[in-house]
């Protein structure tokens, strides 16, 4: 099976069929809410290093573990120096503010389960940075955060394996922030979105061919 994407998790915490949607079935738009975040990740696109006061600070740090099948790229890795050397510290840029649902956190303590592979060292916390506050709020992973986030692995490897999209659930406040929405069709309760939409297709075509 090809890797999982680090961002899959993030999408399957949010909505299940929101990962399939755009990692099965390649449908993607954007939004206000999508721009604003491309916007924000515009400064760690690019792998650069740079050391500020012990911090060795890495932007587009490529991910990667064998054991969950995962791959993706981390905005920023600190690397705090230490007695016994660095202890790498992932820090995840988001826009808007902290979330009531985790999705966030699992997508950073993905990260954090990546680089205690890469490295052999532990990584005991990680930071969520948001655009709208300007703050960092610190995660610490503990064996719920990382249970969650395996479970999730799992669950997104069966997705993946499976190649089902989820039916439709229609939840006002997810869907309405969702650039998927349209795509989606949610209180329609269909299955594939792009095979919907290849229907559409077709039969406009259909009308157009006829005399």
């Amino acid at each position: 099976m090809h890797p999982i994407p680090i961002s899959a998790l993030q999408h399957a915490v949010y909505c299940l069929r929101q990962a399939a949607l755009i990692h099965l079935e390649r449908l993607w738009a954007e939004n206000r809410f999508t721009a604003e975040g491309q916007v924000l990740h515009l400064s760690t696109q690019d792998m650069k290093q740079r050391r500020k006061k012990g911090v060795r600070q890495v932007t587009a740090l490529p991910l990667f573990s064998q054991r969950l099948n995962l791959t993706g790229l981390a905005d920023v890795v600190e690397f705090v120096a230490g007695p016994d050397g660095e202890t790498p510290h992932p820090v995840e840029f988001k826009r808007g503010k902290p979330k009531l649902h985790r999705a966030d956190e699992v997508q950073l303590c993905a990260q954090a389960l990546c680089l205690e592979e890469m490295t052999g060292c532990s990584v005991p916390e990680g930071a969520l940075f948001y655009g709208t506050t300007r703050r960092r709020v610190s995660v610490l992973f503990d064996a719920e955060l990382r249970s969650l986030t395996e479970d999730t692995v799992a669950q997104v490897a069966e997705l993946f394996a499976s190649g089902r999209t989820p039916a439709a659930l229609y939840k006002v406040g997810k869907c309405r922030a969702c650039s998927l929405m349209a795509a989606c069709r949610p209180k329609a309760g269909g299955r594939s979105a792009l095979a919907w939409r290849n229907r559409s297709l077709a039969a406009h075509l259909g009308e157009a061919r006829r005399p």
